[in-house]
């Protein structure tokens, strides 16, 4: 079982960044491929960014060259670093952790806005 707590969403400018972090409990961290997904108001979930136990990453198309996704094993912690965030980037930003399993996060609100 995989306990999932996202931090740092909150209101921001158009331009301007964030970081939110995944803290994970338990142990094995480094064998889950870790993935940052949203969900704008009356839209449905979608793919952000994810990063194998490899450390491959992936990313959807509208974020590429602004978003970052990384993860510290050590930690057990996974991170999407946020640049030059649009309105349209607006959204609850969930943690997913998978392996034979799936786990999900509470989800951590970003609004960009002026």
């Amino acid at each position: 079982q995989v306990q999932l707590v996202e931090s740092g969403g909150g209101l921001v400018q158009p331009g301007g960044s964030l970081r939110l972090s995944c803290a994970a409990s338990g142990s094995r961290f480094s064998i889950y491929t870790m993935g940052w997904y949203r969900q704008a108001p009356g839209k449905q979930r979608e793919l952000v960014a994810t990063i194998s136990s490899a450390g491959r990453t992936n990313y959807e198309d509208r974020v590429k060259g602004r978003f970052t996704i990384s993860r510290d094993n050590a930690k057990n912690t996974a991170y999407l670093q946020m640049n030059s965030l649009k309105p349209e980037d607006t959204a609850v930003y969930y943690c997913n952790a998978r392996s034979m399993y799936e786990y999900w996060g509470q989800g951590t609100q970003v609004t960009v806005s002026s």
